[in-house]
């Protein structure tokens, strides 16, 4: 059986128009913030289940059924199964990407990784949001076959971003591996993301009173390399100036 993790609801519709064949999952996720130090699987969903409800109001039971029990479906892949993981380059989906490979890596399911192939390296932060049914088989058709290697070091970077060990985030960024392009840029956004983000919206000169709509774009195209979304810059406002 084939199967596609997709990185949001909001490309499954065009997803669906490319006719490439496959059961779909989709990563809800957004585990570049908040407490990741469960010490075992099903602590780890409550943990996240308590901190989305608590952040962003969405019902524990909710996020069990839509993002937990989506989600571990990789648990149960069969050995001759193939698993094809649409993530894009920046940090926000790459720390969803590294805690997929980890939860593959206790499976031997064929895994491949698709990542936004068809855009320059100017735009290469803007991710699949823009692309069309056509640019998404493009990007399918360049697929990456993941070696166990890889595999073991997305689990590997999952274990030490979670664990907040930046030295050894940093270590494992000097790994030469194509399945993972940009890693080295990434890594060194994930080394300072407690501070960076906050750093470029005080240089934009964010304020208690500050639009959203007016400086996200701004504050996008600066910090393009951490994915952030509209809900997290928001949040992040709140906590410069509550």
């Amino acid at each position: 059986m084939e199967y596609h993790v997709l990185p949001g609801d909001s490309l499954v519709e065009e997803f669906k128009k490319t006719d490439i064949e496959g059961r779909v999952i989709v990563c809800r996720e957004a585990l570049i913030a908040g407490d990741l130090s469960a010490e075992s699987l099903p602590e780890f969903w409550d943990q996240r289940a308590r901190f989305v409800h608590t952040e962003y109001g969405e019902d524990e039971i909710v996020y069990h059924e839509t993002v937990a029990d989506e989600l571990g479906r990789l648990l149960d892949m069969d050995d001759d199964d193939e698993v094809t993981l649409w993530f894009e380059y920046e940090l926000f989906c790459s720390v969803n990407l590294w805690f997929c490979l980890w939860l593959l890596d206790q499976n031997e399911a064929k895994v491949f990784r698709v990542h936004p192939a068809v855009l320059s390296e100017d735009d290469r932060w803007l991710g699949f949001g823009k692309l069309d049914a056509a640019d998404l088989k493009l990007c399918f058709n360049s697929r990456v076959e993941l070696a166990r290697e890889d595999i073991s070091l997305g689990a590997a970077l999952w274990n030490a971003f979670r664990s907040g060990d930046n030295t050894k985030l940093a270590e494992l960024s000097e790994t030469a591996a194509p399945a993972f392009p940009y890693l080295g840029e990434v890594v060194q956004a994930a080394v300072v993301r407690d501070s960076r983000p906050a750093e470029i919206l005080a240089e934009l000169g964010a304020g208690a009173d500050t639009d959203l709509g007016e400086i996200f774009p701004e504050f996008s195209r600066r910090a393009g390399v951490y994915g952030l979304g509209d809900l997290q810059v928001q949040k992040l406002l709140d906590q410069m100036f509550s």
